[in-house]
């Protein structure tokens, strides 16, 4: 069975996503994608999520996760959902149709289904190299 310390997890998705390196480590166990999300500091993810052209700006990904430290506020564009933190020290869920705004620099471990993660991720790195950015920026 796979295991691994959140730290030595692949950057990148190990090398399927080289744009998302710096902050993002996962590995792709079973149907789910093994996620380590870090942040030096706020993010909104909104114009990313445009720019990439997901369906309705939001991600179609559903996360479940635990924040290590930071927070991390989802809102619902078009629901009828109110937004909702999660905060260091707690476990969530997001479900699909989001938009992720990290408040703060964040360290969050993230369990997602691997093909729904995989959608939101490839439509990222498509962008990210039509735009020409680095990997790992």
């Amino acid at each position: 069975m796979p295991h691994s310390r959140l730290e030595d997890l692949p950057a990148g998705g190990g090398g399927r996503w080289p744009a998302s390196a710096s902050g993002f480590r996962s590995a792709h166990w079973g149907d789910m994608e093994i996620g380590y999300t870090t942040t030096a500091g706020p993010r909104d993810c909104t114009e990313l999520y445009k720019v990439a052209g997901l369906p309705g700006g939001v991600c179609p990904c559903p996360h479940y996760g635990y924040i290590f430290s930071g927070t991390i506020r989802a809102t619902y564009p078009g629901a009828d959902m109110p937004d909702e933190s999660a905060v260091a020290g707690e476990a969530y869920f997001f479900p699909a149709g989001h938009i992720l705004i990290y408040e703060e620099a964040t360290a969050a471990l993230e369990l997602n289904p691997a093909f729904a993660l995989t959608q939101c991720m490839d439509a990222i790195e498509r962008v990210a190299r039509k735009l020409g950015a680095e990997p790992g920026r």
